[in-house]
């Protein structure tokens, strides 16, 4: 039986982008004679604090853990047939950890990523972010690797600069355990909602304006799903702390889901998540034109993709007004996302990697 060492970020079941790339997968590989074998570079009680305000020292002594865990974990390499490497084998400083396992003991390296993390973010500063990350070392792992598993075709036209084995490895949904129910959309009231972390919080901020505007002459409750809550104000709005053992019934609170973004290379590089989310329950999508989204949504059939504040006016408004529109959109969003986005659909192609 093949053992994959899995070097990732944080904890098993706490990041969206871990829980959707390969977490749903753990199953299919032990049932393909596959071993996964994980090690987190944050640890859990890290983990807790790492987007708090204060408690320094214990951040410090987290990362420290970390690379001492990693160093150590040079000496067992020689277990593992792949090393699946998901965003980095460290948040900070250079790819040293990736040069040894790729270069020195000559481990199949599969560099797994789903942002344009060659870049700097550009969300809100946290720990991490005020340390040198050091983004240019990504184009450095993916030449260094033997397969690179991106989420969309910007990523992948990227990665092609520097090595040709790619794999479109789309961020996908467990339609049939996790996202299974179908939204009832004969409701009294109407909710908008949007789902996402504090990092991403800043788009839904550049949405705000119009939200007002549209507030002003139809009335719809402004649903919120996150770790943190927003530091705006709106008329009719209701704050939901994301929790994974709720996530679907929350969602479900929705009518309609939104998902603004601005348009710049960071968020080409997005896989259009939230959007997953929203219609694999069957709740219409109204999405920004950016990257992957215009793939996704399929215009005026499961949602609506919007180029300008008159379009998110028309289409939310359009939406607002008819509940059987809704729900005849929502039916045809679940359907895409189970025959194009879904964990059953992406199987084959998720296997692939460790060949």
């Amino acid at each position: 039986m093949p053992k994959v060492l899995f070097l990732i970020p944080y904890p098993l079941n706490s990041a969206p982008s871990q829980r959707f790339r390969f977490e749903q997968y753990i199953n299919l590989l032990k049932i393909n004679d596959i071993e996964p074998v994980f090690q987190s570079f944050i640890g859990m009680n890290t983990w807790n604090i790492l987007y708090s305000k204060g408690n320094l020292s214990l951040k410090i002594a987290g990362l420290l853990s970390g690379f001492f865990r990693r160093f150590c974990i040079l000496f067992t390499a020689y277990r593992y047939e792949y090393v699946f490497i998901h965003r980095e084998a460290s948040p900070v400083g250079p790819p040293v950890f990736e040069w040894v396992l790729g270069k020195v003991l000559r481990k199949k390296i599969i560099y797994d990523f789903d942002d344009a993390i060659w870049m700097a973010q550009t969300g809100k500063e946290n720990f991490f972010t005020k340390v040198a990350k050091n983004p240019a070392k990504v184009n450095k792992i993916i030449k260094w690797s033997y397969k690179v598993s991106c989420g969309n075709s910007h990523l992948r036209n990227h990665t092609l600069k520097f090595n040709k084995n790619v794999v479109v490895n789309p961020t996908t949904i467990d339609t049939a355990q996790l996202h299974f129910k179908l939204k009832e959309q004969n409701t009294d009231e109407v909710v908008i909602g949007w789902t996402g972390t504090h990092s991403t919080m800043i788009y839904l901020e550049q949405a705000i304006p119009f939200l007002r505007k549209l507030h002003q002459i139809k009335e719809f409750i402004l649903l919120v799903i996150s770790n943190q809550k927003p530091d705006f104000e709106f008329p009719q709005m209701k704050f939901v702390k994301w929790n994974e053992q709720t996530e679907q019934e929350d969602l479900l609170g929705m009518n309609i889901g939104i998902m603004p973004l601005a348009d710049n290379e960071w968020t080409r590089g997005k896989c259009g998540f939230k959007a997953l989310q929203y219609m694999a329950l069957g709740i219409p999508a109204v999405v920004s034109p950016v990257g992957v989204n215009t793939e996704i949504v399929d215009q005026g059939i499961n949602g609506f993709v919007c180029d300008s504040e008159a379009d998110w006016l028309k289409h939310l408004t359009d939406l607002i007004n008819d509940a059987p529109l809704r729900s005849e959109m929502g039916k045809k969003a679940r359907e895409k996302i189970v025959n194009n986005y879904s964990v059953k659909s992406n199987e084959e192609k998720f296997l692939s990697l460790f060949s």
